[in-house]
């Protein structure tokens, strides 16, 4: 990779919004050329949960490109715990349909296949969580109070924010805690290759319990239990949701040096 950078300063057909703006400093004599932890950092730093975009197509090859290299994300003894399905086109839009016809409220819904959050929330999680949610709301003009604008955002989630793409991820059931996590390594490991191919995405749990929904629609087995979905394409920029940028903890908040 650090060849072609070095003899590439201009910025090469398909390149990453992302690293662009590395290309142009380096263009125009304000920055060297960016080496791989610069590329790295950037593609980490960017991603973000996006919660509009264009209907601009992402050809299936590229969706191969990214899923296949996210593979690569480490899991225990090599178990590749991940199962993915993809949809598009007139099979997403029946997904869609299924959910928000089904007449289940997302406060309502049931989640009997894993819990994603706590039973009652508490500190620092409470107001972390309020303050990316009252963030969101604000750009969109959304007062705390309007629970009928909050609920059509919710539903969104289940037009994976109007990308081309979607995709539904399952685990075995009979998997343990441990293939969980290596199956977030997978999904952040797409979330970064597609960075890398200038897409955004949005992993998306509103998803996981509509599983009696999205299963006889994609032939999920059983044995299968829904994770998420995360929705895959170009950012609409026009939009104010896109705006938000959550806040992180500093290091001191959850790091330990011990010596």
């Amino acid at each position: 990779m650090r060849s072609v950078l070095r003899t590439q300063p201009a910025r090469p057909e398909g390149m990453s919004r992302c690293i662009e703006r590395l290309y142009m400093l380096a263009r125009d004599g304000k920055a060297g050329q960016p080496d791989e932890t610069e590329i790295v950092d950037e593609a980490l730093n960017s991603r973000r949960s996006v919660r509009a975009f264009l209907p601009t197509e992402v050809d299936e090859q590229t969706i191969r490109d990214i899923l296949q290299v996210a593979a690569r994300a480490p899991s225990g003894t090599n178990m590749q715990p991940w199962k993915v399905y993809v949809v598009t086109g007139e099979k997403k839009q029946a997904l869609s349909e299924a959910i928000l016809s089904s007449g289940i409220r997302p406060e309502k819904v049931a989640w009997d296949e894993y819990k994603y959050y706590p039973d009652q929330f508490f500190e620092p999680y409470l107001t972390r969580r309020r303050a990316v949610g009252f963030a969101l709301y604000n750009l969109l003009g959304i007062g705390r109070r309007d629970v009928e604008r909050m609920r059509a955002q919710h539903d969104r989630n289940f037009t994976f924010f109007d990308a081309p793409v979607g995709m539904i991820f399952t685990i075995d059931r009979q998997l343990n805690v441990g293939s969980w996590l290596d199956h977030g390594m997978f999904l952040q490991s797409i979330m970064i290759a597609a960075r890398a191919r200038g897409l955004h995405t949005c992993p998306q749990a509103a998803f996981a319990p509509y599983h009696r929904q999205i299963r006889p629609l994609l032939d999920i087995p059983e044995n299968e239990v829904v994770v998420c979905g995360m929705a895959l394409g170009h950012e609409d920029e026009s939009k104010p949701e896109n705006q938000l940028r959550s806040e992180r903890a500093p290091l001191e908040e959850f790091v330990t040096f011990v010596e």
